[in-house]
Parts: C-alpha cells; sequence; structure tokens
C-alpha cells in the first residue's frame, strides 16, 4: 500500500487519460530506485527533486526506421525538441509495462501488444533545469516493432509532430548534435540504436 506524500491530493488516473495536463500521481522511488512506499503529485516530485519511475518506448520498423516524436510547444522541458517515440511518467501502482502501453495508446492512438515489448535497461537520470524543475528519474528503456503503415494519432496537448526516420539520418543528427534533438548522451542513443539493428530483419 502507498502513502502520499505531504502536499499531494488524489488524482483520479482516468481523468488523466481524457484531460492529460493535469498532474498526475506517481510512486516515488529512493536513490537506488527502490519504491519507498510513499506516492506524490508529479509537480511536488519536481519540485522536490524526488526520484521516481519513467518510460522510453523506442519504435521501429523491420527496414531499420525510427519514430521521433517532437515534443509539445507548450511542455515544461525542451518544447519542440525531437525525442524518443513516446515518453512519459509511470502511474501510481502501475507496472513499467502497463505505463508503456497506456503512454503508447495517449502519445501515439496506438495499442501495443505489451508481451512484444522488449526491455532495454534501466537508467538514473538527474536534472535541474532553468525553470525549477529537478528531475531525477529512473527510466525504464524499452523497444517495440511497429509497422510503419500503422495509423497514428498524436496527442494533441503533448505531441507537436511525429516523423519516421532511418537509423542512417539519426547518427547523423546525433554526431552533428542537432540542434533540435533532445540532448542526450551519444552512449546512450548508441546503446538503443545497436539494440534495434540487431533485432532489424536481414
Amino acid at each position: 500500500m502507498t502513502t502520499p506524500l505531504k502536499d499531494t491530493l488524489p488524482v483520479n488516473r482516468a481523468n488523466n487519460l481524457e484531460r492529460p495536463n493535469l498532474d498526475e500521481l506517481i510512486d516515488i522511488l529512493d536513490d537506488k530506485g527502490n519504491y519507498t512506499g510513499q506516492t506524490a503529485l508529479k509537480s511536488v516530485a519536481h519540485a522536490k527533486g524526488l526520484f521516481h519511475p519513467t518510460i522510453h518506448v523506442w519504435c521501429y520498423t523491420d527496414d531499420g526506421r525510427l519514430l521521433l516524436q517532437q515534443r509539445g510547444k507548450h511542455k515544461e522541458t525542451y518544447p519542440l525538441k525531437w525525442d524518443v517515440s513516446v515518453a512519459g511518467h509511470i502511474g501510481a501502482g502501475e507496472t513499467p509495462e502497463l505505463g508503456a502501453f497506456r503512454e503508447c495508446q495517449e502519445e501515439l492512438g496506438v495499442t501495443i501488444v505489451k508481451d512484444q515489448l522488449v526491455k532495454l535497461q534501466v537508467y538514473k537520470k538527474e536534472k535541474k533545469h532553468p525553470n525549477g524543475i529537478f528531475d531525477r528519474e529512473f527510466t525504464h528503456v524499452f523497444l517495440y516493432r511497429l509497422d510503419k503503415s500503422t495509423p497514428l494519432i498524436k496527442q494533441e496537448s503533448e505531441v507537436e509532430a511525429l516523423q519516421w526516420i532511418s537509423i542512417t539520418e539519426f547518427k547523423s543528427w546525433i554526431a552533428e548534435k542537432h540542434q533540435g534533438l533532445i540532448p542526450n548522451s551519444e552512449e546512450r542513443f548508441g546503446f538503443v540504436l545497436s539494440a534495434i539493428k540487431k533485432r532489424l530483419t536481414p
């Protein structure tokens, strides 16, 4: 059973699906990534620098293309930067896989098959942003093979645009430190690309 931290309010997660700009209740972790049994609103976690779990889903096709998401213009961090296919916070009580499933539905309008998610890693990230947000996350990274003909419906409040890009072109973006790409380490990008290439159809 989880215990809300001070300054939190109960949130109906079902309402978040219809009104995604509402704050959301998330689980709080310790600095090793262990669940503490406490919850907080996302805004509180960001204000206080509380560790919490998030997901990234990299969607790719058999012919070596990646789906990139351009973050919405009203996002609090990195607006209009190109980013991973799907990213989001894991709701309180959700598993990482369920969080990935829900975020794919919300941001892409795609219902994925959970047992076809490939989990790559969990990494720790700490970042203080100029606007006061102190983001401390343990991010669960997944791969998901998607047919390029799959209809996509972007979440208007969160996503500015979606674009398929070849792995070769994406590598060029990384190498040239493309100004439109969200900041990330070359090593982390490289790890994901290497894992995708191993799964491509010969």
